[in-house]
């Protein structure tokens, strides 16, 4: 299903359509260096074992940051509400550390989480409806438990686009009715992508050490894809789904969203494994690592089977540049690569994939809300339309809820109408799709661009996306993990390795290699707009990132 309207190929280009804004200088000026910056998971960990930092040292240096450019400065919104106990939490992990008692490298190590992932504690769940927005979860989700099992700190919960963007098919990636618009931290005006539009901006701005989104199609790669992040979609049933609000059992998946391929591996080592609430997790057994970091190989590039989807190749010139240019490089670093490997019957199943969704979404919201309990606000998907209508002028200012009509008016998962479309899918998007190519050119992975440069955050048109190769894996339950490319004028840009399931760890050795190979990610610049494009020969430049060499 392709929710979003296609630009021209000026607007894919990323060359208009955002208002003028203050200079980029001033914004630069107003952001002042912070000590945690670019700082990953394993050096976070090095100085509290060397007693240079404490959980709660960390904490109240991520909640400064929070405050000085999340809140206000650039003002990002990506966090809606901040845990009220993560301080008292991480006092605590600080006195088993020093009684050592250490759960694991995550032991005080902070995290965010997307704001459709419940937890038992003070903080609300509402995927960011106004409907929910003072729902409080009457148990912990399977990733809540797995985090505080592993001494992570739930420092906050992320915006996200409302609902996990099904509400509308004309709606803006970012924006929720309790948390407003996310901005993307490279240039101000542009969107941060969704739905994990949070679970993107804040760990690319270094608010937290990581964070843990949701993907239905696009929602975890695409906004990595637009904060320049590494986002790994993991096969489904790796990651429990227990608790988190739903749209689809079988493409729904919780993963993890961070600055590099070591902090999501580290990440993905603490969330994956087998969750009684969750029967998807059954086939997930014998195929979990208690350990994803000891994948982490720089060599492994070295005699690896690489197709090229060029099917999905994107539009933007740019984007296709970056992208043949790293398809060179692993090349030279040993790559055998299969070019062509094109990704068979793209176009069979998008209809039947939304037909999936809509049936889903309507049984697996329904189940979800009796879940809460007989206080619950909402109790059925016709009373968050209801909702909706009441208090329109909050919650439907901009777009509509044109989704959440079409899934109530699906019948049960009995239909014939879902049975044959699921079967669609599994058929196009596995067997005959990537299951078929993977095997025929026998693959380690295949790659393509995860999408192009952010868009113009529109309220008034919608998301103008531009493309990208998340809906193959997405359909078919399969993971992808994608990694900083390159940039297009200072936006950056994500290739994605996609892999047969169960096939992460071979994933996270070919996204490793190819992170330490080329060292594309940089931090970013907090611009309010993209500076104007010089007459003549004159460049354009755009003023170095923090730390880089001028």
């Amino acid at each position: 299903m392709d929710r979003r309207r296609f630009l021209s190929t000026a607007a894919a280009l990323g060359l208009g359509g955002c208002a003028p804004k203050p200079s980029p200088e001033r914004a630069r000026e107003a952001v002042p260096a912070f000590e945690l910056d670019e700082v990953p998971i394993a050096e976070l960990r090095r100085r509290m074992e060397a007693g240079e930092e404490t959980s709660r040292s960390l904490c109240e240096k991520y909640l400064a940051r929070i405050e000085q450019i999340d809140r206000s400065g650039p003002t990002l919104n990506s966090v809606i509400e901040i845990n009220p106990d993560a301080l008292e939490i991480a006092s605590r992990l600080d006195e088993e550390r020093r009684a050592g008692n250490v759960r694991g490298p995550l032991h005080g190590i902070p995290v965010m989480i997307k704001d459709n992932i419940d937890t038992a504690d003070r903080m609300k769940t509402s995927a960011g409806s106004l409907a929910l927005a003072e729902s409080i979860a009457p148990r912990d989700s399977g990733v809540a438990q797995r985090l505080r099992a592993a001494g992570a700190v739930i420092l906050a919960k992320t915006n996200l686009s409302e609902w996990a963007n099904f509400r509308s098919e004309h709606s803006t990636s970012g924006w929720s009715g309790r948390g407003g618009q996310t901005r993307n931290p490279y240039l101000l005006d542009r969107n941060p992508c969704g739905s994990s539009s949070g679970s993107g901006v804040a760990p690319s701005a270094s608010l937290c050490a990581a964070a843990v989104g949701t993907e239905t199609n696009g929602s975890i790669v695409c906004p990595s894809n637009a904060n320049g992040i590494v986002g790994i979609k993991p096969t489904v049933g790796l990651v429990s789904r227990a608790g988190v609000v739903p749209i689809s059992h079988t493409q729904d998946t919780a993963g993890p969203m961070a600055r590099t391929v070591a902090d999501a591996a580290a990440l993905l080592s603490a969330l994956a494994g087998v969750d009684p609430r969750d029967p998807a997790t059954a086939a997930a057994e014998g195929h979990i690592e208690a350990d994803y970091t000891k994948f982490l190989d720089p060599d492994a590039l070295r005699g690896a089977r690489i197709g090229v989807a060029r099917n999905y190749q994107h539009r933007n010139p740019r984007v296709a540049r970056l992208f043949d240019d790293a398809v060179e490089a692993m090349k030279k670093a040993g790559a055998e690569i299969i070019d062509p490997a094109d990704i068979p019957n793209r176009r069979k199943y998008s209809e039947a994939s939304y037909e999936v969704l809509l049936y889903e979404f309507k049984d697996g919201i329904n189940k979800y809300l009796a879940s809460l309990g007989p206080g619950a606000p909402a109790k059925t998907l016709a009373d968050l339309i209801e909702f909706n209508e009441r208090h329109a002028d909050q919650e439907m200012p901009y777009f509509g809820q044109d989704i959440f009509i079409k899934a109530q008016e699906k019948g049960p998962l009995t239909d014939k109408a879902y049975r044959d479309a699921l079967a669609t899918c599994r058929r196009y998007a596995r067997t005959e799709g990537l299951d078929k190519v993977i095997r025929e050119h026998r693959l380690d992975a295949l790659v393509a661009p995860t999408g192009g440069p952010a868009w113009c955050t529109d309220l008034v048109n919608g998301d103008h996306f531009t493309g990208g190769s998340s809906t193959p894996a997405a359909v078919a339950g399969y993971p992808s993990i994608t990694v900083p490319m390159g940039a297009v004028f200072g936006l950056p840009v994500g290739i994605s390795f996609i892999g047969a399931a169960w096939t992460e760890p071979r994933l996270i050795a070919l996204a490793y290699a190819f992170e330490q190979l080329t060292q594309h990610r940089r931090p970013p610049r907090f611009l309010p707009r993209l500076p104007p494009v010089l007459p003549g020969p004159a460049r354009l430049e755009l003023p170095p990132s923090p730390g880089e060499r001028a």
